[in-house]
């Protein structure tokens, strides 16, 4: 079994829900986390996507942070080309001044989903060319050594510690093996690239202040039910959301299985939500746990990021309970009810 497991949480938009539900569901979600004993719980960055609530990671992770206690907080990820390095570690200096010890910082490097978002955020597809450059000068702000601007220092971030992980496709892997940093590799549905992805990174990682060995985290849908058919119909929302950005795009709310399931799809979209159905760890909680170890041996993960996302709350909250249960996790106190205001 993978020793730790984590959660990262989309805030998907459903069908016949407000946006603002998505970001409360969120809240709510990483309180059930802490609870049931995962090791972190992250946010992730999305810019004018219909089917996604989280557009400002770091103001959501805050509001994670303060409905939980215990359970570590972070992004992943903040996409760097994004925003200037100075503002990224301000922003991450203040929420680890407010939740010390419990801030992780994720960054990527993926721009804009289309050219009229990378507009409208005033960067382009070259920008992420620029991330191990951006990433350098983002650290260098943290722990003081940045000298392209001696006169300027983040506030309050400088001289904190706060764990930088690279979320990694394709060259980003090698970027977080140069810099000496933790990576985050995904997805499950091409284990043979991430484990390739996972040895080169072992392979070329250089220690560093941050950290002296490799630590590789693998992301991934996990979708645990009492059958395997209940486990797939977890998967069905996301699978055809996926499909539809596809060949349509524009990525959707999320919609009921059942109605998923009743929708007559064109050749290609067909193909496209079959693939997407594909390849993930979903099953029996015995099913899932020899998957679970079978991909332990393939990558020798040294954690495991559940980013699973569905329509139906009370079976995703159940696959999260069944999970943790199998891999043996620590419940610990669970955290004040968030307050909810309609």
């Amino acid at each position: 079994m993978i020793p730790r497991i984590s959660v990262l949480d989309r805030s998907r938009v459903r069908e016949g829900h407000p946006a603002a539900q998505a970001l409360r569901d969120t809240v709510e979600l990483a309180r059930v986390a802490e609870e049931l004993g995962y090791h972190r719980f992250w946010v992730s960055e999305h810019h004018s996507v219909p089917g996604v609530a989280g557009s400002a990671p770091t103001v959501l992770a805050a509001a994670v942070a303060s409905a939980t206690r215990r359970i570590r907080v972070g992004t992943g990820g903040v996409m760097l080309p994004n925003h200037r390095p100075l503002v990224v570690a301000e922003q991450f200096g203040v929420l680890e001044a407010l939740f010390p010890g419990r801030i992780d910082m994720g960054l990527g490097r993926s721009v804009g989903f289309t050219g009229g978002i990378r507009r409208a955020l005033g960067h382009d597809t070259g920008d992420a060319d620029r991330f191990e450059e951006q990433l350098a000068e983002l650290l260098g702000w943290i722990d003081g050594s940045q000298q392209a601007h001696p006169e300027v220092h983040a506030h309050p971030a400088e001289g904190m510690r706060i764990p930088p992980f690279v979320l990694a496709t394709g060259a980003g892997a090698a970027i977080a093996a140069r810099a000496g940093l933790p990576v985050v590799v995904g997805d499950l549905r091409s284990r043979d690239r991430v484990a390739e992805a996972v040895g080169a990174y072992r392979a070329r990682f250089r220690p560093s202040v941050w950290g002296a060995e490799p630590y590789v985290v693998v992301s991934g849908t996990v979708a645990v039910a009492p059958t395997e058919e209940a486990a797939r119909r977890i998967l069905v929302p996301e699978a055809w959301a996926l499909a539809h950005s596809r060949t349509r795009g524009s990525f959707p709310p999320l919609r009921p299985a059942e109605e998923v399931e009743a929708l007559e799809l064109g050749p290609k979209e067909r193909e496209l939500y079959e693939g997407a159905l594909a390849g993930h760890i979903a099953g029996t909680e015995e099913q899932v746990v020899a998957e679970l170890a079978g991909l332990a041996e393939a990558t020798g993960a040294d954690e495991l990021l559940v980013t699973t996302s569905t329509y139906d709350r009370t079976a995703l909250l159940d696959s999260f309970r069944r999970l943790a249960r199998i891999a043996a996790l620590h419940p610990g106190p669970a955290a004040p009810p968030v307050p909810v205001h309609h």
